[in-house]
């Protein structure tokens, strides 16, 4: 069984929320996340965005 990655958004209507949001926390987290490229970024700074992505959506869901 192939267990391939792809970075495309299962429900294409969640895009611009998941986007609006990366901005949202990335702003909580004072990281300066901006349109377009962010490799000047750390892994760190990049993964902190993500984390706190993940655990706002488990919040959300908990909530509902």
């Amino acid at each position: 069984m192939s267990n391939k990655s792809s970075n495309r958004t299962v429900v294409p209507e969640a895009k611009e929320y998941l986007n609006k949001m990366k901005y949202e926390v990335a702003s909580e987290q004072g990281i300066n996340l901006k349109q377009g490229y962010n490799g000047d970024l750390t892994a760190k700074e990049n993964g902190t965005v993500g984390g706190y992505m993940v655990k706002k959506m488990i919040e959300q869901y908990q909530n509902s």
